[in-house]
């Protein structure tokens, strides 16, 4: 073999390889990890946003066309959506609906923000509970009696 001749042997093309995919692999476990608790974390925030938008239009008073008179706003959540519906003194107005997305579930429960600053309809403090079934993640969102949100 010559002395002078340059390059990589074979073995030490092995190595780096090995060396690059064990990288790769553990980066990518990571990745997938850090990917589905985001993913949880922004299902939270959006809850919490619907869960504030209720609580606003109870506060300023804002009523559907068809409702003779408001009561309030009712946040209700099953395992696979949830809904704002406003409730009216003859029936209730949905005003939007959200679905949780795939394997993800929200616990039931229903609280209404009651209008220009009454409170909530809530004796003792609301959580809602956040899974998804397939990170093992869990989340939560707690409604106090005066209608804060956390």
């Amino acid at each position: 073999m010559n002395r002078n001749s340059k390059g990589y042997t074979l073995i030490e093309l092995l190595v780096v390889i090995t060396i690059s995919i064990i990288v790769f692999g553990v980066g990518l476990a990571g990745y997938r990890e850090f990917s589905r608790r985001q993913a949880l974390t922004g299902i939270l925030k959006q809850v919490k946003a619907d869960l504030r938008l209720a609580q606003q239009l109870a506060l300023t008073g804002q009523k559907p066309e068809t409702c003779a008179k408001l009561i309030g706003y009712t946040f209700t959540a099953t395992s696979s959506n949830y809904k704002i519906i406003a409730s009216c003194s003859g029936g209730s107005v949905e005003n939007k609906s959200a679905d949780m997305p795939v394997n993800t579930t929200i616990s039931a429960g229903s609280l209404t923000f009651k209008i220009l600053g009454q409170g909530t309809s809530l004796s003792s403090s609301l959580t809602f509970t956040i899974t998804n079934s397939v990170a093992g993640t869990t989340g939560t969102v707690i409604v106090g009696t005066g209608g804060d949100i956390n």
